[in-house]
């Protein structure tokens, strides 16, 4: 892809210290410093709709923290230089009613069709799984139709209701099937294991038009079968990724609200993510990463790099 000469970077950590400088994401721009961006990273630290435990509402801060990390000139898996090929900057918080869920969830969907509406597409970091039918809602606005989602989750997240209350974590692609937010024919779920409340459970999933990959799958198949499968689902269609890093083992991400055991190696998480490259991505979250339960920043420091792998696949979208 041509450079773009005009993009402003994050600051060099050859001339700062990565523990120093901008408490942006990866040290990158605030979005008000940027002529035009492309892509924006956006904190939603809401966590209001957790069931287990909480502190998802900490995660874009710890997300951004652990950013400083990285180092993020070039990718050599994508061959790509994902800040010099685009404008990436960081655009704060959405700030959401913490007491009313309902009320936040439009807030959050205000929030994201008014940055939807200044850039090309949006990063977001939850936050709670909650998150993501508001931010469907925002996308379909801006694309003019459902999206294909391919949703990363230890769970399905298609419950009705819990304890009576319509909008959790555990319900927003429920809330989006009931609004056609994404392609029953294109959309799928990815690393679901665990026990159920019920066999129903899984029979209501299939009839939103859900695939499943199972995450004994990735054993027994392997990623380049994985990814086979995703990109054959997607096609290409405008494509929505969400990602619960509780998708993730709890060796890889202890660090989350609701822990399930046998998941996703960071590996596994990375190299699937890779094998996306050249889809027509729209639009993604990171959500449920709750650092109270974290140790040394390793769940944060997963989130942050999944977000990275993020800005490269849509720095060879735009290839």
């Amino acid at each position: 892809m041509k450079k773009n000469k005009k993009t402003i970077q994050p600051v060099s950590g050859t001339k700062v210290p990565r523990f120093a400088g901008p408490s942006t994401f990866a040290r990158l721009p605030e979005l008000r410093d940027v002529e035009k961006c492309d892509v924006a990273i956006v904190g939603i630290p809401f966590d209001a709709g957790t069931s287990y435990r909480p502190g998802a509402r900490f995660g874009p801060q710890s997300i951004r923290q652990a950013s400083r990390h990285l180092r993020t000139n070039y990718h050599p898996n994508y061959d790509s230089e994902p800040f010099v090929e685009q404008q990436v900057a960081d655009a704060g918080d959405i700030t959401c009613n913490p007491f009313n869920i309902e009320e936040a969830i439009k807030q959050v969907e205000e929030g994201a069709v008014d940055l939807l509406n200044k850039v090309g597409g949006i990063i977001s970091l939850g936050g709670d799984h909650t998150i993501a039918f508001p931010l469907l809602k925002a996308i379909n606005k801006i694309n003019n139709g459902p999206v294909a989602l391919v949703h990363f989750d230890a769970h399905l997240d298609t419950w009705d209701t819990y304890f009576g209350a319509p909008f959790t974590h555990g319900t927003p692609f429920r809330r989006a099937r009931e609004e056609n937010l994404f392609l029953d024919d294109a959309s799928m779920h990815v690393g679901i294991r665990g026990p159920l409340y019920s066999r129903d459970d899984l029979k209501n999933d299939e009839s939103f038009g859900f695939k499943i990959i199972h995450c004994d799958e990735f054993q027994t198949q392997g990623i380049d079968k994985i990814v086979e499968r995703i990109r054959n689902r997607v096609g290409n269609n405008p494509l929505y990724l969400s990602i619960d890093i509780d998708v993730l083992d709890p060796a890889f991400a202890p660090g989350t609200g609701t822990p399930e055991i046998a998941g996703m190696t960071t590996r596994e998480m990375v190299n699937v993510l890779r094998g996306l490259s050249g889809l027509n991505l729209v639009s993604a979250d990171v959500v449920e990463v709750s650092p109270a339960y974290d140790h040394a920043e390793v769940t944060s420091l997963a989130a942050a790099t999944i977000v990275y792998e993020l800005t490269n696949l849509f720095a060879k979208k735009q290839q």
